[in-house]
């Protein structure tokens, strides 16, 4: 999947002989990517109707080449919401992960950052959300956003078993949905109505 790239890159990639991403060619992406999601609106199961998305097949050539580009961009706006509330995952080394009120303090900013992504991209996050089974790509760089929020969160650590990192990042997704559903349901309820310590309680299993 190609991406924009910075002035490094684009001196990397010359060298390497590939022709970097313009600026036109990234806001002609950017606008197949918003027909698909419109589209997927209208579709069960928010499915795209690969076929009958003007440039699709021309700017990604295949539906998991759309789904893996619509993945990228909800990667790169979680991280952004992780980052103006806690560390990126680049940072994911140094999060505690043994002092409980700090971990707490770590899940609830992760818990506002998903929550501020998914509210201001619902139509991106229900469609990669829908999706990520469909293809094993897919799968692996959902696997992978579960870690990075198992991690960032405090909740694992970076030498633990993969499967398990994920399986804290899955249960901790639940809670998140869970809690937006109640929020939904209730608009005037407290965002923090319910402790971060009886979320980790509900995780001590799967940790």
């Amino acid at each position: 999947m190609r991406q924009t790239t910075g002035m490094g890159d684009v001196r990397d990639e010359r060298r390497k002989g590939i022709e970097p991403m313009g600026w036109s060619d990234f806001h002609r992406r950017r606008a197949t990517m918003e027909r698909a999601l419109t589209a997927a609106r209208h579709t069960e199961g928010n499915r795209i109707p690969f076929d009958r998305i003007a440039g699709a097949r021309e700017d990604f050539g295949t539906e998991e080449g759309l789904l893996l580009a619509l993945q990228h961009r909800w990667w790169q706006i979680l991280t952004g919401h992780l980052r103006a509330e806690v560390a990126g995952p680049e940072d994911a080394d140094t999060v505690p992960g043994d002092d409980s009120t700090e971990c707490e303090d770590h899940v609830d900013a992760v818990s506002r950052a998903w929550r501020a992504a998914v509210r201001r991209h619902p139509a991106l996050h229900a469609v990669v959300s829908a999706n990520v089974e469909r293809f094993p790509s897919l799968r692996r760089a959902h696997d992978a956003e579960l870690r990075m929020l198992a991690l960032v969160s405090g909740l694992a650590e970076p030498h633990e078993p993969d499967d398990e990192v994920v399986g804290v990042g899955a249960t901790l997704v639940a809670l998140f949905h869970e809690r937006a559903l109640a929020e939904a349901s209730d608009p005037g309820s407290c965002p923090s109505a319910e402790p971060v310590a009886q979320w980790l309680r509900r995780l001590a299993p799967t940790a």
